[in-house]
């Protein structure tokens, strides 16, 4: 077995281990191009055979750009504060999904790469259900009493920023030390500084290294 899905494994079993009074809420936070979107697909099939498992990205809860850049374009203040719109995202996912919640979800409100709202189907989440929810900036304080676990990927900027422009055209700079980088980087430490992820998170796990991750604190 390889050192990624023996992770993935050990993070699985934590999960279906931990008790939940109706929806287990799991939370994967890292900066742009630490993982968590591959992070979450592959943890979701290991938990399937046991529990039904909801995926869902914040960024299915963007703002408007008019909102979205209302400090600017180039406003680090402006990507952590503004980007989200976590009224709606509690309101249509995290609220129905907690204890006493009424149990039926949508997964998105914003479609960003259109730049309209969008109508998803609601959904009604089944008892012991598992919401996988990956993003950035959700150990906002707003944010931490809405997960039952959460986990912070722990990637530095040279190799976040390399391995997200690498995903495609439009992706931005490989260079760190970009210009275009700065309102991203600067956003980020910004909400490191301020909403000390690495310390609410319940497992922190070192993914620089795709292939062999490990965690570093739980």
């Amino acid at each position: 077995m390889n050192l990624r899905r023996a992770l993935l494994e050990a993070v699985a079993e934590r999960l279906l281990a931990t008790p939940s009074p109706f929806v287990l809420r799991v939370a994967i936070d890292g900066v742009d191009g630490a993982g968590k979107t591959t992070f979450a697909d592959e943890l979701a099939p290991l938990l399937a055979p046991s529990r039904a498992v909801i995926r869902a990205s914040v960024d299915g809860f963007h703002h408007p750009r008019e909102v979205r850049y209302r400090r600017g374009r180039t406003s680090p203040e402006g990507f952590y504060r503004d980007s989200y719109n976590y009224g709606a995202l509690k309101r249509f996912l995290l609220d129905p999904l907690s204890p006493g919640g009424s149990g039926y979800y949508r997964t998105a409100v914003y479609d960003v790469e259109a730049e309209r709202p969008v109508e998803v189907p609601e959904k009604l989440a089944a008892p012991g259900s598992v919401l996988l929810l990956d993003g950035i900036f959700l150990h906002r304080p707003e944010l931490r009493d809405a997960w039952d676990v959460s986990v912070w990927l722990e990637v530095p900027f040279e190799v976040s920023v390399p391995r997200g422009a690498a995903r495609g055209p439009g992706f931005g700079s490989p260079d760190p030390h970009a210009e275009s980088n700065r309102r991203y980087i600067e956003g980020q430490r910004l909400y490191m500084s301020e909403a000390e992820p690495r310390r609410h998170a319940t497992m922190v796990v070192n993914n620089e290294d795709v292939n062999a991750p490990y965690v570093v604190a739980r």
